[in-house]
């Protein structure tokens, strides 16, 4: 009896293997058919700007294939690369993006290692209202922000309004909240003992903060880092609401600004434009996208 309860059994388990095989691949076919139609609508579109670039305004006009370029040129990318223009919204662009970056690591680090290790009474309420200013639109935020600009610059006679460094006031406003978020997950990970060791043999907080908590937390770090470079190189409304002078433009409005004349549309150097300023993120993402992950993996399932 036990050894047709065992063949009974055998035959089992194949088939339950088997089934369970079958599955997979079936997983696996979806997954893949899944990821092949996510690449389609995420590179076709770079694909189709990378094209046009590529032609001239006759041809881009012309009644051809748009998927084909039938004259390939380079002058879109010349005449950009050698405007002073162009070149004035990239330096621009570049400016606010790193000193947004330094004054938002400034802000975000001290205050997510304060929020997650210095525990006092309100902290954790503090921590979520931190990441929930994060959630307010920037479309809702502007007007308020740009009446107290008015007022302070009526008040002091500081310029504020339509300068390229009011960027620096108003673009802290959506990185600082959402990279203190991701560092207090981030430090909330690290094991309690390092700090008790460190307070234990004499360092302060901030020796503690410096010395052992950034070192250990450089993927969290890194994330926070790479998305304030990205909200301040690709912002939009912000810099189209506080600057008009085509001197004071950074790099995304002043390409739709300049490009654009009434209705006619320049395709060729728009693209050309938005291919050159999309460059900058692309080649941090490509060198660092590892660390990204982690940090942000780590600020998401921690604190």
């Amino acid at each position: 009896m036990s050894t047709l309860a065992i063949d009974k059994a055998g035959p089992t388990r194949k088939i339950k293997y088997g089934s369970i095989s079958r599955d997979r691949a079936w997983a696996l076919r979806w997954s893949y058919f899944f990821l092949v139609l996510f690449a389609i609508f995420s590179l076709v579109p770079p694909f189709y700007m990378l094209i046009t670039s590529l032609k001239s305004s006759a041809e881009i006009s012309a009644a051809t294939n748009p998927w084909w370029v039938f004259h390939p040129t380079l002058s879109n990318y010349v005449e950009l690369l050698t405007s002073n223009q162009f070149l004035r919204f990239f330096w621009n662009s570049t400016i606010v993006s790193v000193v947004v970056v330094i004054v938002t690591m400034l802000i975000s680090i001290p205050a997510a290692f304060a929020l997650a290790r210095m525990k006092f009474w309100g902290s954790a309420t503090l921590a979520t209202g931190v990441f929930l200013t994060y959630l307010i639109p920037d479309s809702l935020l502007f007007i308020p922000l740009f009446k107290m600009l008015a007022v302070v610059q009526d008040l002091t006679g500081i310029t504020l309004l339509n300068r390229w460094y009011v960027l620096l006031f108003v673009y802290p406003t959506l990185t600082v909240p959402f990279c203190t978020w991701i560092m207090i997950g981030y430090f909330a990970s690290i094991p309690k003992e390092l700090d008790e060791a460190a307070i234990i043999d004499g360092a302060s907080w901030l020796q503690t903060l410096t010395r052992i908590f950034i070192p250990v937390a450089l993927p969290g770090l890194i994330a926070a880092t790479i998305f304030a470079f990205t909200v301040s190189w690709a912002q939009f409304l912000y810099p189209l609401v506080f600057t008009t002078s085509i001197d004071q433009l950074v790099l995304p409005v002043g390409i739709t600004t300049t490009l654009i004349k009434g209705d006619v549309f320049n395709w060729g150097q728009i693209m050309t434009g938005a291919l050159l300023g999309a460059a900058p993120p692309l080649i941090i993402y490509a060198f660092l996208m590892d660390y990204y992950i982690a940090g942000l993996t780590a600020g998401a399932t921690k604190g």
